[in-house]
């Protein structure tokens, strides 16, 4: 039977392996909170107490991790705790799911076939809520031998599973693009919804009107309610675009290409960060723009 591990607890990895849960599989765990790992496990399950624990019980180990550097250490260790690598045995795979360069993702192929493992690039879209219902999608390449262990969990955690190439890169290519996308939507629906501000619209009627009208983007109606709501609780913080969109400008760097718009976003996203919204939801980006007396929370 093929055993599963899931590392990082987080917004995402919590309702990710709890979609594993619900498809029957047995999920083992671990989280640097280990306060975390155990909550999950109390309806089964086991919490490890080390990567490398976790490594040497799972078939397929899903890591859900920050960016490129986190995933560095939960594979090969700090220098002090080893990693899941070491202990991962011939032939498991190791499926990554974070946001990042996508030419780093094809190295960490090598690196990892070296060490007899096998890869899966398979960076994720789609929030939370989808992540907790099995909904999410993910944008996924690798292997063929790969694909025959991972692809049953893949399919329990994301309601599309896109193969996107037989080699590492292509999913995280197609991540980058759609980073690209939601980073420039969310600061446009900002732009918009601070210019009605500043004009004396009413926010609420705003909203209504372009959620029902050509202008709407799923962006524009997902985060302006947060801003609504006056609620900035970070399901997806500013410093996430901060990263993600420079992985954009970095990957269209490398071949000379332009992206004006990914640019004006970045820096909106930047602006945000150092003026002291960095870990605040990613529409708090609204609050760069001058002059304007944004919603009160209720009450």
């Amino acid at each position: 039977m093929t055993t599963v591990g899931l590392i990082g607890l987080g917004a995402m990895g919590s309702g990710m392996a709890a979609s594993l849960r619900r498809a029957g599989h047995s999920v083992q765990v671990f989280d640097v909170r280990r306060e975390v790992a155990d909550a999950f496990t109390n309806a089964g399950g086991t919490a490890h107490d080390s990567l490398a624990s976790l490594g040497a019980a799972c078939d397929v180990v899903v890591s859900v991790v920050v960016n490129a550097a986190q995933t560095e250490s939960v594979l090969f260790g700090n220098g002090t705790t080893p990693g899941c690598a070491t202990s991962m045995k011939p032939g498991s795979v190791f499926v990554m799911c974070s946001t990042v360069d996508p030419n780093w993702s094809v190295a960490l192929e090598s690196r990892l076939e070296a060490m007899g493992l096998r890869y899966v690039d398979a960076p994720i879209s789609g929030g939370a809520a989808k992540a907790a219902s099995g909904q999410m999608t993910m944008m996924t390449a690798g292997k063929p031998e790969a694909y025959a262990l991972a692809e049953p969990f893949l399919n329990a955690m994301a309601a599309k599973v896109y193969k996107l190439g037989d080699s590492a890169g292509a999913g995280s290519k197609v991540k980058i693009i759609n980073q690209l996308l939601a980073g420039v939507h969310i600061a446009a629906a900002a732009e918009a919804m601070a210019l009605g501000l500043r004009e004396g619209v009413d926010p609420a009627a705003l909203y209504e009107v372009i959620t029902n009208s050509a202008g709407n983007s799923w962006m524009f109606e997902n985060r302006m309610a947060h801003v609504l709501a006056a609620d900035y609780t970070p399901l997806s913080a500013v410093d996430i675009f901060v990263k993600d969109l420079g992985i954009v400008l970095d990957m269209a760097r490398a071949s000379k290409f332009p992206l004006p718009l990914s640019s004006t976003a970045h820096q909106m996203f930047m602006q945000a960060s150092t003026a002291g919204f960095a870990k605040e939801d990613d529409s708090a980006v609204i609050k760069i723009f001058p002059g304007i007396e944004l919603p009160k929370a209720p009450g």
